[in-house]
């Protein structure tokens, strides 16, 4: 019988060490020894002669330390070592094997099966206790890793729970948003102004509308906020109150007539107010690029301000196409910037399309930008005969095509664009279609 050689190693602090100790002996005397060891160094000791009894106690009391004798009858110190390896708990049992054999072969088998160390009978107080601090360090590193994973646990739950809210928040921020644009399409007489807004997320920056205070004059504009996200589409919420159409009395954008009703602003005036707001308010960071411009409906003369905004594109009705405009400085950035208007023409048939430059900025599967050219491109592509919303879809469900199979928008699509004088007979063959 092997006894526990004496030490004068003093015992460490009970807080240093693990709380639960299992001895499994079939030596009740060797059991004794281990036990008054254990206890003197601050253990709480459960000892057992067989390993069915020692499942049993890590069953209703997991311990920290187990020391088991190799070769014990009926179920040896492997076998239970795996047994006990298949126990679900929450931390970290350190097993120390004890044994007289010192085969190399043994010991792989055993740390393949879960023992963490290895005892050579006679055994060594002083040996015992350092194996013990260094399967204290594990056993803490474990606890230490299990309260940190429990904790990112938590925390990921609350932050899902979090996300849950704000999702539903920007859902219903999205439809508040959707109701600054509340018609695509509006018909004046043979003309007509559809729109097009797209978010590159659940709210977008970019915001697209039609002004008309009578029947002879329509204003129309695309505007881009610098940025993304709910910062982005406050701005577009802050903008679109300026430019509501439904309250003319607070609207930028008209002037009251001295016999009653409202006239429309030229778009140099409407460029020039906005800044102002804008601009002189330090507490705004945020600045946005706009196109407005304002029709005669009847004589086709428009009057357009580009502010930072891609250039509007004119498309005549024999598919020419060209850009108008010469750049400008975005509204809200320069507090003293200064606004010009340029005028085109537009014949029966012509178009004028107005953009944002999640158009030309868009990247194509190549890797490169669309750019003009490759807007240009598009425009050739889409059925020359369809107008407004038809129109208008097909240009961005190509546009999608252009991107790469798995690439998502990068930024918000948004797209005026006004038809001027179209064919009579055209509308009413549409229209025929449509009702038959």
């Amino acid at each position: 019988m092997q006894t526990l050689r004496s030490s004068s190693i003093k015992p460490e602090p009970q807080s240093d060490i693990p709380s639960r100790a299992l001895v499994v002996d079939d030596s009740g005397v060797q059991r004794k020894i281990l036990s008054a060891s254990l206890v003197r160094w601050g253990f709480q000791v459960y000892s057992v002669s067989s390993c069915a009894e020692a499942l049993e106690v890590c069953q209703t009391n997991p311990p920290d330390l187990v020391i088991c004798e190799w070769m014990m009858p009926n179920m040896n110190g492997l076998e239970f070592c795996q047994a006990f390896r298949a126990i679900l708990r929450e931390n970290y049992g350190y097993f120390i094997l004890v044994s007289s054999r010192s085969e190399k072969i043994e010991v792989m088998r055993g740390l393949e099966i879960g023992v963490d160390d290895f005892l050579t009978k006679p055994m060594n107080a002083s040996e015992l206790q350092a194996r013990i601090k260094a399967g204290q360090r594990i056993i803490d590193m474990h606890r230490s890793l299990t309260e940190q994973n429990t904790l990112v646990t938590d925390t990921l739950a609350e932050l899902r729970t979090v996300y849950d809210a704000i999702d539903q928040d920007l859902l219903q921020a999205r439809k508040i948003q959707q109701a600054l644009v509340p018609e695509r399409q509006r018909d004046f007489g043979t003309s007509r102004v559809s729109l097009l807004l797209q978010p590159c997320g659940h709210v977008g920056g970019d915001l697209v509308g039609v002004l008309n205070s009578d029947q002879d004059h329509v204003g129309f504009y695309c505007i881009d906020v610098s940025g993304h996200g709910i910062t982005s589409a406050l701005m577009t919420a802050q903008v679109g109150g300026y430019l509501n159409n439904e309250f003319p009395d607070y609207n930028i954008a008209m002037r009251a007539r001295a016999g009653g009703g409202f006239d429309l602003r030229s778009p140099q005036e409407v460029a020039h107010l906005l800044n102002q707001r804008l601009a002189g308010d330090s507490g705004v960071i945020e600045y946005f690029t706009m196109v407005y411009g304002t029709v005669d409906l009847h004589s086709g003369e428009v009057d357009l301000v580009q502010a930072g905004h891609p250039h509007p594109l004119l498309i005549r009705a024999d598919g020419g196409m060209e850009f108008l405009g010469a750049g400008g400085l975005p509204i809200g950035l320069v507090a003293d910037a200064t606004y010009s208007v340029f005028k085109t023409y537009l014949k029966r048939g012509d178009r004028l399309f107005l953009y944002s430059d999640g158009f030309t900025e868009c990247k194509t599967k190549h890797g490169d930008m669309l750019d003009e050219d490759g807007l240009l491109e598009l425009m050739r592509s889409c059925d020359v005969d369809s107008g407004g919303l038809r129109f208008l879809d097909e240009l961005f469900a190509k546009l999608k095509l252009t991107m790469a199979s798995d690439a998502q928008l990068d930024d918000d699509i948004s797209a005026a664009l006004f038809e001027f004088n179209r064919h009579v007979l055209s509308i009413f063959f549409l229209k025929l279609i449509s009702f038959i």
